[in-house]
């Protein structure tokens, strides 16, 4: 845009002589016998020098360090004597002085991670709740590898869920840009009815099981194809023989299919699913018994990894 504002009048630059020094502003220290400088020479004066500032004290990490070092090494000596070990022998097991051992001996019986029984040292608790821990990630990790194998060699998003405390839980998905997962649009656990994956963990379930969930979580049309009502989805259920691959159509989301794997082992209720357009139904059953053959080939590792 043009500025067209008529432009201010301006005052004339005034004018000083060469020989003329500026004075000093209100509040300037001159040091006694030295004049004010000025402009011209404030000009080809030297910068001043950089205020550098003090350098940073370096944090004692070392001490914390080696502490820590020292801890986690009594820790696995512990470790290694199932039937727990005396502070003398941890102490020269790992190179540590006496006192040394003792004091942190003593500070991990404190916090939990040992327990001492007539003077032998044992894991504690809360060592024993990092180990659980660690095992959960690891059989999680399994789960997830192997969910993004099966995703790839197939072509289709996988699902994994389980039926635990008498909910759905929908515990990991693998999908990619390309083969998008289907969107929780109503949520899993209330719609377990409409779903392949819900209806593939209520069929493993006993009748009074299926009941209490259903009266929990009413039968309540999600889509045109939903299943109506709660006895005519017991009598679906009722008729799947055991392990029998589930089959959903448009029932929880127009223009997506569904198939999904019964898993059972014990007590546990788990499923393997897929999900594709509605416009590659055909290609549905082809990819479930896929994964079915998948699926045998990795049973043992996906046994042990179920509980994640």
């Amino acid at each position: 845009m043009v500025d067209t504002a008529p432009a201010e009048p301006q005052a004339p630059p005034v004018q000083r002589r060469p020989e003329q020094r500026a004075a000093p502003s209100p509040g300037t220290r001159v040091r006694s016998g030295e004049r004010p400088l000025s402009a011209p020479a404030l000009e080809h004066a030297p910068p001043p020098d950089p205020v550098l500032a003090p350098p940073a004290e370096p944090h004692s990490t070392a001490t914390l360090i080696g502490s820590v070092q020292r801890a986690m090494h009594l820790l696995e000596s512990v470790a290694s004597h199932e039937h727990g070990a005396p502070a003398k022998q941890l102490a020269r097991e790992t190179g540590l002085a006496l006192p040394t051992a003792y004091h942190l001996l003593r500070t991990l019986v404190f916090e939990g991670y040992l327990r001492r029984e007539k003077g032998l040292f044992f894991l504690g608790e809360a060592a024993e709740r990092l180990g659980s821990s660690g095992a959960r990630q690891k059989r999680r990790s399994t789960v997830v590898d192997a969910l993004a194998h099966w995703r790839d060699t197939i072509g289709v998003p996988v699902y994994y869920a389980l039926y635990r405390d008498g909910e759905i839980e929908v515990m990991c998905v693998s999908d990619t840009p390309s083969n998008p997962a289907v969107e929780e649009w109503a949520d899993f656990r209330e719609t377990g009815h409409a779903h392949a994956v819900g209806q593939c963990l209520l069929s493993q379930l006993d009748e009074q099981d299926r009941r209490d969930h259903l009266d929990r979580h009413p039968v309540q049309a999600v889509t045109p194809y939903t299943v109506r009502d709660s006895h005519s989805l017991l009598r679906r259920l009722d008729r799947m023989r055991r392990m029998e691959l589930v089959v959903e159509r448009q029932e929880y989301a127009l223009g997506t299919v569904c198939a999904a794997i019964p898993i059972t082992f014990g007590d546990t209720a788990a499923t393997l699913a897929i999900s594709l357009p509605s416009q590659q139904t055909d290609r549905l059953l082809i990819a479930a018994q896929q994964l079915q053959t998948e699926v045998g080939r990795l049973l043992g590792s996906l046994a042990i990894s179920i509980s994640i």
